[in-house]
């Protein structure tokens, strides 16, 4: 479902603009469609054929997705597991600090040969109901201020759901549009659209390395776009929208944190407004790349910090439950073994 198709479904039923926001607000805030309606005097609130025709929309809405499981992290973060109507999984994340990550599609195109969500290929596109109802579905357990769309997917590749949901979470879901961040590996179309909209959300960029060789191989469908066109690229954006832009520098132990890659991007992002965020890779035993030891990710923050480039390192959040990004739908979908999976520090795990 998107969102339009469920705005004509009110309106069907004789809802109103101010009905349908009414019915939006209370969707996004995790309620009933039909919350306040006991706490108003007025049995105006609602029109009865909004009242009698609300319920099976509603069940609709909340066919939408459910939440199959829950795993809780020692960061403080909740990974949501999310079954949608016809049985497919995706995931979002509730970060500490009031944050969530969530997905755009059921599996990814782009086939970064890191990521455990490209190892499944594209299964289909989430509505942009589908992706609002992650937000609801989270707002539920604990409050969301701010929506990552660093979930499954590639958001670009999904274009109008994602924008259609961006705009909803930033007006009626009452979410600041710098704290809406959109993800992507590099897709043109990205530094078209985004600058147009009415809601800016902050972007995020895949990086991952300064080599045009080594990013093609990391990232074997994204747009064949140079590091620093990227970079410039996400400058003009972060500069015009007023965001400073993130840039995702997935750490590869032996590929991408050398000393000579440190230099390279020191010399790519100095003065750029933006921050670095490095994010260490959860390895599992059997894959072609390895997390670097802490004392090699310290080396290349403080390297890159001291360059004069804002770096911040950022771990995959739930990685103690064996969590990491795209795993959990993996293991319910029997796409990996468990016991495969390693802790940080490199001990085995049972399965769960």
């Amino acid at each position: 479902m998107r969102i339009q198709e469920f705005h004509q479904a009110l309106a069907g039923i004789g809802a109103r603009p101010c009905h349908i926001g009414r019915i939006n607000r209370a969707w996004l805030k995790g309620q009933p469609l039909d919350a306040g309606t006991r706490h108003q005097k007025s049995e105006n609130y609602f029109p009865l054929s909004v009242r009698d025709g609300l319920p099976p929309i509603a069940s609709q809405v909340e066919a939408l997705a459910r939440i199959h499981s829950q795993h809780t992290a020692d960061d403080g973060s909740l990974r949501l597991l999310v079954e949608l109507n016809d049985g497919q999984m995706v995931e979002s994340v509730l970060l500490p600090r009031d944050g969530l990550c969530v997905s755009s599609q059921v599996g990814c195109a782009v086939g970064c040969t890191f990521c455990m969500t490209g190892k499944s290929g594209l299964l289909r596109q989430l509505g942009s109901a589908e992706i609002a109802a992650q937000v609801a579905l989270a707002r539920r357990i604990r409050p969301v201020k701010k929506v990552v769309f660093m979930g499954m997917g590639e958001p670009a590749h999904n274009m109008e759901n994602v924008l259609e949901a961006i705009q909803w979470l930033g007006t009626d879901g009452n979410i600041g549009h710098k704290n809406l961040v959109f993800s992507t590996v590099g897709d043109p179309r990205v530094f078209e659209r985004l600058p147009q909209l009415q809601v800016k959300p902050a972007l995020a960029l895949s990086l991952h390395t300064t080599r045009a060789d080594l990013r093609e191989q990391l990232l074997p469908r994204a747009p064949r776009i140079a590091p620093d066109e990227l970079v410039e690229l996400g400058e003009a954006y972060a500069r015009g929208s007023g965001y400073p832009i993130q840039y995702q520098w997935t750490l590869l132990a032996g590929v991408n944190d050398s000393l000579e890659e440190m230099d390279a991007a020191a010399r790519l992002l100095k003065g750029k407004y933006g921050v670095l965020n490095i994010i260490p890779y959860n390895s599992v035993e059997g894959d072609d790349y390895q997390r670097p030891s802490d004392e090699r990710i310290a080396q290349f923050k403080r390297y890159l910090h001291d360059s004069g480039v804002l770096t911040k390192v950022r771990d995959s959040a739930g990685q103690d439950v064996d969590g990491g990004c795209g795993q959990l739908r993996a293991r319910a979908a029997g796409v990996i073994d468990t016991s495969r999976l390693r802790k940080r520090r490199g001990e085995s795990r049972p399965s769960q």
